[in-house]
């Protein structure tokens, strides 16, 4: 058995205990051997709760001292971009949480960073690696289920105005955006996992009540290569919280109604009249298993040991990004926007607010 893949964790607020919790699912395959933060007393706290013994104030130190295999950047996504380029250019693989960068730009300096290290970025995109997500794949790939033809694709989660008490929370310019980047990325990364490429997209953000200068909500037709048409809903304005899935083909329904992770229970299929037989026989075929970080962290380890690009390598990140980029184009313009559209030249290459929020004004005058 080959050496445990040394982890270092930059940053140690809540979602880096869910990744130390993967991390030790993961067993002999990979072991924690520093982690960062600015925070000194978050940090013992930190590594008192996990074990590691190595506790560093900066990425730079960790590097250094820590000789990480990978580095997990558990960081606000303001800190991303910087933090990524420093570890490709020690040579160390990267996975990063959502989202790797607040732009296009930025994505696609990491890209150029990454082809120029030899080392990997990946995103943390969890929902990708359930086992019902990977049978749809499949599915989209053998045709067995038909042309697909409609979708859903909603987050409708809720945050009261004191979640946004955190400075980053709600900025552009550290968040990237509001629910549409921050949170409706898992399911937008998912849908475009399942149904490919999209095309066009018309879209409408709002600022209906949070003290944000990003939207709170927004919604949005998607045009796909394969002729499917998806609606998207975007909120943290929603008190019955979900986050819904639905694919329309032309043999059965395929949903998917969970919160923040799900496994087979949370996945349903309906056939369409006459097609019920050989769709739940599919549908017993599986794979089976639940979504989540460690599921992912399995296959980041699995590419390592056999070379390949780590799982959701930069190029499927950037189709997502490129989707988000094009709702707040769409929103802020009234324009539809087309997939490629968004280069070098518009202002939404090296922003998500791109010309501006309409409501940016006023946000400026009450602050």
């Amino acid at each position: 058995m080959s050496a445990p893949v040394r982890i270092g964790i930059v940053g140690t607020g809540g979602i880096a205990r869910v990744h130390a919790d993967s991390i030790a699912r993961l067993g002999e395959r990979a072991t924690i051997v520093g982690a960062v933060d600015v925070d000194p007393e978050r940090l013992a706290a930190f590594q008192t709760e996990f074990g590691v013994e190595a506790g560093f104030a900066s990425l730079d130190e960790l590097l250094q001292h820590g000789h990480p295999d990978l580095v997990h950047l558990c960081t606000p996504p303001g800190l991303h971009r910087e933090q990524a380029l420093a570890a490709l250019a020690a040579g160390v693989d990267v996975l990063c949480e959502k989202p790797p960068a607040l732009s296009l730009a930025e994505i696609d300096e990491l890209a150029a960073a990454e082809r120029a290290s030899g080392a990997h970025l990946a995103t943390v995109s969890q929902h990708r690696f359930g086992g019902r997500a990977t049978w749809l794949r499949e599915r989209l790939a053998d045709g067995r289920l038909g042309r697909p033809m409609v979708a859903v694709c909603n987050t409708l989660w809720y945050r009261p105005d004191a979640y946004f008490e955190v400075p980053w929370r709600g900025n552009w310019n550290i968040e990237g955006g509001g629910p549409t980047m921050g949170h409706g990325i898992h399911q937008l990364d998912t849908m475009l996992s399942i149904l490919g490429p999209w095309a066009e997209v018309v879209a409408v953000s709002a600022r209906q009540a949070r003290p944000v200068a990003t939207e709170d909500l927004s919604t949005a037709i998607v045009t796909f290569d394969n002729g499917a048409v998806a609606t998207v809903v975007n909120s943290l304005l929603s008190p019955r919280e979900t986050s819904y899935l639905r694919f329309d083909f032309e043999f059965a329904t395929v949903e998917l109604e969970h919160l923040y992770g799900y496994g087979d229970d949370n996945w349903k299929i309906t056939p369409t009249p006459g097609h019920e037989a050989e769709v739940e026989a599919l549908w017993a075929e599986g794979p089976h298993g639940n979504s989540g970080h460690a599921a992912q962290f399995a296959a980041v380890l699995d590419a390592r040991e056999r070379g390949l690009p780590l799982p959701v390598d930069t190029g499927a990140a950037r189709r997502t990004l490129e989707l988000i980029a094009g709702i707040y184009a769409s929103s802020f313009t009234g324009a539809r926007v087309a997939s490629g559209d968004i280069d070098a030249d518009s202002p939404f290459y090296a922003s998500m607010e791109g010309s501006g929020a309409p409501w940016r004004e006023s946000f400026v005058t009450a602050e």
